[in-house]
């Protein structure tokens, strides 16, 4: 497991018809139609936050300190589109709103999770990847053979605390004991010491464990698991920027950017193609 991340004219209608990268009055505390746009190309800086610990999306090799994965490529094309220079911005999943609301980046590009509570305070692009739950067992365990031998008495389930999983987990074991495991933790060696039997997971999570070790494997369940939705985030009260943001969204579907991206990194089968 990971261990221890041409520009076109918009008008935003908001109760008054603003120009190109004009500021609309707001109500206190909210971004103005187009403010980040505007701060983007005056400064010539797209300054993206990522989590360097999300292998295949946003990931910092441990050897190399080289970043690699699909948001990687896709904010430096994102970037190349606006004709600015890219800077990453390291966040974490419990510092990410608070970071965009304060604008410390001006996109999140790490494979977010679209959940309520996250819609209630941030504002997401359409969807370019959906991945449900998984789970991944010891090749040797005697407890966990099948999905249907997950929910079961004694049975140790971890999850990752801060994730979307978390609580749909909370809802869906009636009998197994659910173990929260915080971002820090050694996620594979809590499940090769046997601490725990089953470790719930996304796709991208698991591949890196199938990738990098000989002695997990992956359980799908019968149908698909709680499928979320995947989208960059960005503040709330910037319809300009959001509109120029799903702008790039849709013309890397269409032109085979992200076909080629998620290929590059083992994610064909997540991606979402319209």
């Amino acid at each position: 497991m990971v261990r221890r991340d041409p520009w076109r004219k918009f008008v935003s209608q908001l109760g008054l018809s603003c120009g190109l990268l004009l500021a609309c009055a707001l109500t206190p505390g909210t971004a103005q139609a187009g403010e980040v746009m505007q701060r983007v190309l005056q400064s010539h800086k797209l300054r993206a936050c990522i989590w360097p610990g999300y292998y295949s999306i946003s990931y910092r090799s441990p050897r190399t300190q080289q970043l690699s994965g699909i948001d990687i490529d896709l904010a430096k094309a994102f970037a190349q589109d606006l004709g600015v220079t890219l800077e990453f911005v390291e966040t974490t999943y419990t510092r990410l709103i608070d970071d965009l609301r304060h604008d410390r980046c001006d996109v999140a590009m790490f494979g977010i999770g679209v959940t309520p509570e996250r819609q209630a305070k941030l504002d997401f692009s359409a969807a370019y990847l959906q991945s449900g739950i998984y789970a991944l067992v010891s090749r040797s365990s005697r407890v966990v053979k099948t999905w249907a031998d997950i929910d079961q008495p004694g049975v140790r389930v971890a999850v990752p605390a801060t994730s979307f999983i978390a609580p749909v987990m909370a809802g869906w074991l009636r009998q197994a004991q659910s173990v929260p495991l915080q971002m820090e933790q050694n996620y594979e060696l809590e499940l090769e010491s046997g601490r725990v039997d089953v470790f719930m997971v996304d796709f991208p999570f698991s591949q890196y464990l199938l990738a990098n070790t000989d002695w997990i494997r992956r359980l799908s369940p019968p149908k698909p698991l709680a499928a979320m939705p995947y989208a960059y985030a960005v503040k709330p009260g910037d319809e300009a920027w959001l509109q120029r943001l799903n702008q790039f969204v849709s013309a890397i579907k269409r032109d085979g950017r992200l076909a080629a991206a998620a290929g590059k990194n083992g994610l064909t089968e997540i991606m979402v193609r319209h």
